[in-house]
């Protein structure tokens, strides 16, 4: 996928939500994955025409798992001209070491949220970014079906009342392998996960489950995710 392309998704998911507002100040987290730096790279290139003006800072919350080097990412923050911020925490500690978490994924994931939107307050931040893409939105509705009973997903804006943010997907619209695609063809600094918990969840699980429904039925995971999307205009 070429950047054109990319920025066709955002500006698509950007202007159809009412993402951005004059003077927002945005918090983009980063771990490190190619969806995150692409989305990164797409609002740096956004915010030089888009209507409304407004500000990006990166922020990424280093849990503490070993092998993990954010030099690169720093350097590509400079590049596009934007604060570039880590936090260091304990979460790998807390969660691996002390507390032995069979199923990591949902304290880890809360931590680093918790630890993601103070400091987003702490630079006065209005907004937050998730890099969810189109797969996500898919796994999403799929694990709510399967794990919880019920057709659920996540909504493309969301206020946090507790803490005063909003939080934005603008990658909602860009197919995974798109995704992958621009990853690879602009040498995004990718930093692999050593999580030991990484490849081995529920949502790697339906992630598969869909790929192989998409081999007898093509197209399966645009068509879930477009399912998806007319739950959001049922919520308007």
């Amino acid at each position: 996928m070429n950047e054109k392309r990319l920025l066709s998704y955002i500006r698509k998911a950007v202007s159809k939500y009412d993402m951005i507002q004059e003077n927002d100040k945005i918090a983009v987290g980063i771990s490190g994955g190619k969806d995150s730096l692409a989305l990164l790279w797409g609002l740096a290139k956004l915010k030089r025409f888009y209507p409304n003006k407004f500000d990006i800072v990166a922020i990424t919350v280093n849990v503490g798992f070993d092998n993990m080097d954010f030099t690169e990412v720093k350097k590509f923050c400079e590049d596009l001209k934007i604060d570039y911020h880590i936090i260091d925490t304990e979460i790998k500690e807390i969660v691996f070491d002390i507390r032995k978490e069979k199923n990591p994924c949902s304290l880890c994931a809360k931590m680093r949220k918790g630890a993601f939107n103070e400091k987003a307050k702490e630079l006065n931040c209005n907004k937050i970014a998730y890099a969810h893409n189109m797969d996500d939105v898919s796994e999403t509705l799929m694990m709510s079906l399967i794990y919880e009973g019920r057709i659920n997903c996540f909504e493309p804006v969301t206020y946090l009342d507790r803490m005063d943010l909003t939080l934005i997907r603008p990658l909602l619209f860009s197919p995974e392998k798109d995704v992958k695609g621009f990853a690879n063809k602009y040498n995004l600094p990718v930093v692999k996960s050593t999580c030991p918990a990484d490849g081995n969840t529920k949502r790697e699980y339906t992630k598969n489950l869909l790929h192989a429904i998409n081999t007898d039925a093509p197209g399966v995971i645009e068509r879930i995710s477009n399912a998806a999307f007319d739950l959001y205009k049922e919520g308007e």
